[in-house]
């Protein structure tokens, strides 16, 4: 796959330029975000020579002429976006002949007959899709036919040197972070409601956008920056993720840094979230919309710190061996170039 010179394949990675890769860089160098690039894709680097393009959103004539096949020629070589999309956003305004792409929210909506059909005959264009669930594998592949798109798993991946193992707390602390489309803070909050009755000394952070009112006692934040979410995760007890029910593993970036700084999760038991979370040596799953549950699971792990901290180091060992941004580009660039 390299030359003595280094890498002999290459490929481009378009991204979106609201997040732009490069100012990512520079945030990366002054300490304040995980990985070079988003998403540990600088990792790439390792395989094969990464050309950077940032894409920027598609205006009302340029989504008007790609709908009438008017847009600009496809070019040359093979391209990668990590989500459907931005490659739907390539594809209308930087299109590629070639191109490959990660699929996170579209298997879901298939499950509802909810799929956009322009995006499902965009990605039947693809030269190969993969998810970071192995749940999402069959929906897929049952979503886009017989064609010849390469549908593949890849393990998600963490910069487990960012978020690095810390000492465990002495102070009770649960933390709960994120803000994608399927989190359930309704659960969250009846569940925290129970648990801060029992042990009310228990401090609680909440990072969400829900408008929800929180129980008294939960400390609710709408942001937090990734160098103080490091901090915040060491701080923890226990770090929670409900959401509802889906295939994409909704969570898995918040439940494996936790996990690398050595603390246990309690997260929803969706078929995405089994692959990432061990139940019983890494944390539990509890079912879906259930807070009595939920607050079991946490109050085990709040009156038990040492379990609470075997817990933990058992998910940092298994961030090692299986999810570290490393793992997944080596696998992520197997199924890209099977052949190479």
């Amino acid at each position: 796959m390299e030359s003595e010179g280094g890498p002999s394949l290459s490929l481009t990675w378009a991204h979106r330029a609201e997040q732009s890769a490069r100012t990512w860089e520079q945030s990366h160098a002054r300490g304040e975000v995980p990985s070079i690039w988003p998403y540990g894709l600088d990792a790439l680097r390792d395989h094969v020579a990464v050309e950077l393009v940032d894409l920027a959103p598609p205006g009302r004539v340029a989504r008007a002429r790609a709908r009438f096949s008017m847009g600009p020629r496809p070019v040359d070589g093979l391209a990668l976006t990590w989500d459907e999309n931005t490659a739907y956003r390539m594809q209308t305004t930087h299109p590629r002949a070639r191109f490959a792409t990660g699929v996170i929210w579209l298997t879901d909506m298939a499950e509802t007959g909810a799929a956009p059909t322009r995006m499902v005959s965009m990605l039947k264009r693809a030269e190969a899709a993969w998810v970071l669930s192995e749940a999402q594998d069959e929906p897929l592949r049952t979503m886009l036919g017989r064609g010849s798109t390469r549908v593949f798993a890849v393990p998600f991946g963490i910069d487990s040197e960012f978020f690095a193992s810390r000492p465990f707390p002495t102070q009770p602390r649960i933390v709960s972070v994120g803000n994608d489309r399927d989190r359930d803070p309704a659960t969250l909050f009846a569940a925290l409601a129970r648990v801060l009755a029992i042990r009310p000394e228990t401090e609680v952070v909440v990072q969400t956008r829900s408008d929800l009112d929180p129980p008294e006692g939960v400390q609710v934040v709408r942001h937090i920056p990734h160098a103080e979410l490091r901090d915040l995760y060491a701080t923890a007890t226990v770090v929670v993720i409900p959401t509802r029910p889906n295939l994409h593993a909704s969570g898995m970036t918040v439940a494996l840094e936790a996990l690398a700084t050595a603390r246990p999760v309690v997260v929803t038991d969706t078929p995405g979230m089994r692959q990432y979370v061990s139940e019983g040596r890494t944390g539990h799953l509890v079912p879906p919309d259930d807070p009595a549950e939920l607050a079991l699971a946490l109050l085990r792990l709040l009156d038990d710190p040492a379990y609470a901290a075997d817990l933990g180091r058992n998910g940092r060992n298994e961030v090692e061996r299986h999810f570290t941004t490393q793992i997944m580009v080596a696998s992520l660039v197997r199924g890209l170039l099977p052949t190479a």
